[in-house]
């Protein structure tokens, strides 16, 4: 479980196809990865990846083909910088919201409009995600945790970034048609889930009926 809150922006080192799952080697801030072992689970602009290997500032996760083809992990070159979290601590502070790090699909950016100080991203969201997304509400975009500014059907939301955040996160690289991890809020997906089985509702992908 993560907060949504990042703590440092790491960058891909290194690519390569190994059996079964692609292996990407992370160089990640100077003091992040104090205290990790191999098992560990960091969250990797928002998807909760496992390292299995540990080596100064670096990392190895293995990401298997369910994670390539459901995140931005799939495009990931040398040189790209991604977002980083550590798992939430018991008793640990919950800045931002509760986010599993179970990436819901891939949007992408529409538009990056600079007002001042502040960054107003639009971005679209997967049909499944957008069902279970509020005014208001929180979303996870790469990791970190927003509030949802402006929604426009059928599938666009906005959200206002403010300066550090925007110089803190990887998304000072983003720009339209960027592809961005989305993971919506956990208890919009609970809501989706009981309505889906109580009264045949089928938000996104879930089933019409009781799994029974």
């Amino acid at each position: 479980m993560f907060t949504g809150i990042v703590t440092g922006v790491g960058r891909v080192a290194r690519v390569e196809d190994v059996e079964g799952a692609r292996r990407i080697e992370i160089e990640a801030p100077e003091g992040f990865l104090e205290g990790v072992v191999p098992g560990d689970s960091i969250a990797v602009d928002g998807a909760c990846l496992t390292p299995v290997g540990l080596e100064g500032r670096h990392f190895k996760i293995d990401a298997v083909l369910s994670t390539l083809e459901r995140t931005v992990a799939g495009r990931y070159q040398p040189g790209v910088r991604v977002n980083l979290e550590r798992a939430l601590a018991w008793g640990g502070r919950l800045d931002g919201h509760l986010v599993q790090g179970h990436v819901d699909g891939v949007g992408h950016v529409v538009d990056v409009d600079h007002q001042g100080e502040t960054v107003f991203l639009t971005f679209t969201l997967p049909p499944d995600v957008w069902v279970e997304t509020i005014l208001h509400g929180s979303i996870a975009l790469n990791g970190v945790s927003l509030t949802v500014s402006r929604m426009e059907p059928p599938d666009r939301v906005q959200i206002a970034i403010i300066p550090h955040t925007w110089t803190h996160t990887n998304f000072v690289d983003l720009e339209p048609g960027s592809p961005v991890n989305v993971e919506g809020d956990l208890l919009g997906k609970y809501v989706g889930r009981i309505l889906a089985v109580r009264y045949g509702a089928s938000p996104g992908n879930e089933p019409s009926a009781p799994d029974r």
